[in-house]
């Protein structure tokens, strides 16, 4: 997903000075860990493209769906975030991951087997809270990894880890679901097809933890000791909420956007286009991966190109334009055929992943250094609970307004355009109460 809370702290983290023990990059442990993340991405994501025939099995409603898909992993993530940020910093970050890959991967075959909604919200909680933490503290360890000159290629790989992951989710988990459905299962069980998807990919996320059991935890750097806080939290973010607070309610917009297009558009696909589970998700996971490409790079461009204009908040550019963009581009789901709701959807997307990518530059260039890590701690967690919990489960309760389930497609266009106009007003007010770029940043 492109405005993950996650790679949003990786992207807006400062430059750091050089290292001192550190004389190359380990690109072999950069790469594992772009492995792990795109695992982890992959099964935090896996329910989405299965998730109308688990409904299904299991004799679900679609606000059960929502609260599975957005409460199980959102609020739990915002719970655990700050302490998980303190034992990051201060004791063995390899032994972390493991723990969250082996939270993933029980989560992943315990959905498996799941025999009511009671223990399929708690299999997915495990499986969201391992595939989503792991992505700062991969960070942590990778920029330990490497020196200051390549820092931003490591941290490439991972971001591109996290985006192909979701988007494998989609294509390995649709393909799965079509080869299971057929003449083909797997050995020494009899499950149904989504239940065997999840068990064969729960199994090799547990064969990919054996490697990580090698990954040695490197030393650290750089060591900034911040321990700030309630009331200091608070304060800095007070001072400076003429220009965050607008920019915060944009970006978490442009991220409830995104997390209901992404759980809820396979849904709309099968019930108004006809699309098995398996078409559904190849176009899909198609649209997640050129969108996290494509809207990666011009987020990059514009977000320098506007850094470098001579005028107020010129970095906030790109994310005015993106947030104009996907005003409209949140009528997907009412889209007429199935060529046009994908290329609309496509639009949208990218546009959420530029506006993450801007709002992280925004925030690295416009935030003063000791003051970044407050910022970026209370959007990881602002973002979490509302773009990730609220999101989903707005659409289910607006279909019910509406008339019903039948009704989701008309629902997810009413959530994405109204969050759209929210995000397109709060990035232009940010943009016209925006600071001077600090000049620290700008010298770097």
């Amino acid at each position: 997903m492109g405005t993950d809370a996650g790679l949003l702290v990786a992207e807006a983290a400062p430059p750091a000075p050089p290292p001192t023990s550190l004389t190359r990059t380990a690109w072999g442990g950069i790469l594992l860990l772009a492995l792990i993340v795109l695992c982890g991405a992959t099964t935090r994501t896996l329910f989405a493209p299965i998730q109308e025939v688990a409904k299904a099995s299991l004799s679900l409603s679609d606000f059960q769906i929502s609260l599975v898909q957005g409460i199980a992993a959102a609020v739990p993530v915002a719970i655990i975030s700050l302490p998980l940020g303190w034992l990051a910093d201060r004791t063995t970050r390899t032994r972390i991951l493991i723990g969250l890959a082996i939270a993933w991967t029980v989560g992943t075959i315990a959905t498996a087997f799941a025999p009511n909604f009671e223990t399929l919200f708690l299999a997915r909680m495990l499986a969201g809270v391992g595939g989503t933490c792991v992505v700062p503290v991969a960070i942590s360890v990778a920029a330990d990894m490497s020196l200051p000159a390549s820092r931003g290629r490591s941290l490439l790989f991972l971001s591109m880890g996290n985006v192909f992951g979701g988007a494998a989710a989609f294509v390995a988990g649709g393909a799965l679901f079509t080869l299971f459905s057929g003449q083909v299962d797997l050995p020494f069980v009899q499950l149904e097809a989504w239940r065997e998807v999840c068990l064969l990919l729960g199994i090799m996320s547990a064969v990919l933890i054996l490697p990580l059991l090698a990954l040695a935890e490197p030393v650290r750097q750089e060591v900034e000791q911040v321990n700030a806080s309630f009331r200091a939290m608070a304060s800095a973010l007070w001072r400076r909420r003429a220009f965050l607070a607008p920019l915060f309610v944009g970006q978490i917009t442009v991220t409830m956007a995104d997390v209901a297009a992404t759980i809820w558009a396979a849904p709309v696909l099968s019930r108004d286009f006809a699309q098995s589970p398996g078409q559904a998700a190849a176009l899909i996971g198609g649209v997640l991966i050129i969108a996290g490409v494509v809207g990666s790079i011009m987020g990059g461009v514009v977000a320098d190109w506007g850094h470098k204009r001579n005028m107020r908040g010129g970095v906030l550019i790109g994310a005015v334009v993106a947030a104009a963009i996907g005003v409209p581009a949140g009528l997907f789901p009412v889209m007429t055929d199935t060529t046009m709701f994908g290329v609309v959807l496509l639009i949208l997307m990218i546009s959420g992943t530029v506006c993450g990518l801007v709002t992280a530059t925004a925030i690295a260039v416009l935030v003063p250094n000791e003051e970044r890590g407050t910022c970026l701690g209370a959007f990881m967690i602002l973002g979490t609970l509302i773009g990730m919990g609220v999101s989903p489960i707005l659409v289910s309760i607006g279909s019910q307004f509406l008339g019903g389930e039948a009704q989701l497609a008309l629902s997810l266009a009413i959530v994405g355009v109204g969050v759209g106009v929210v995000s397109l007003a709060g990035f232009v007010i940010a943009m016209l109460n925006a600071p001077k770029p600090v000049p620290a940043a700008i010298a770097a």
